[in-house]
């Protein structure tokens, strides 16, 4: 009996010990933002999350996915590493690009390798995917003055309407009172 307690305990031991592992979630984000120029950059961050229990080695971020003929780099790489992310640690990278050719692209995930002790192989794990960029798209113009006075005027002007929607109102006959007239 005290044999078989002791075996126990060490496949719980070894179980418990193969789960303390890091565990990578990432989450890429792309923004679009016009310039004066007629130009379109596109702003791509990658936050590196580590959700699990161990420590991640030897973490190497590969984003190359951007065309060249779509895509001019304007600052920053599309790969990165770094010698480790601890339990509960966050890494981020950030670049930009110029958008070339107008249309819609559709955006790879990134992809994430990393080392861990236990394991001689490099684990793999991969970015949430982009929503679809319409790069270079015609968008109406944006009538800025109007913005402005409706945020500047907005609450009198609704105090304007509704008086005057009061007033009138009160100064239209209803339909139901001209109708007891006529009788």
């Amino acid at each position: 009996m005290l044999f078989t307690l002791a075996i126990s305990l060490l496949l719980v031991s070894s179980s418990i010990a193969s789960s303390d592992v890091p565990f990578i979630v990432a989450h890429k984000k792309a923004t679009l933002s016009s310039l004066k120029s007629g130009t379109e950059r596109v702003s791509v961050s990658i936050d590196i999350f580590n959700q699990g229990s161990s420590t991640a080695y030897d973490i190497t971020l590969v984003d190359d996915h951007w065309p060249q003929d779509m895509f001019n780099g304007v600052s920053g790489n599309t790969s990165r590493s770094w010698e480790r992310l601890d339990a509960g640690g966050l890494l981020s990278h950030s670049f930009e690009l110029e958008g070339k050719v107008k249309g819609l692209f559709y955006g790879s995930p990134a992809v994430i390798t990393f080392r861990i002790p236990t394991k001689a192989a490099l684990q793999e794990a991969y970015s949430t995917p982009i929503l679809p960029l319409d790069v270079l798209a015609e968008k109406p113009p944006v009538q800025k003055l109007e913005w402005k006075l409706l945020a500047k005027y907005g609450s009198l002007i609704s105090v304007i309407s509704i008086v005057v929607l009061f007033l009138y109102l009160l100064v239209t006959p209803s339909k139901s009172g001209a109708a007891k007239k006529r009788r």
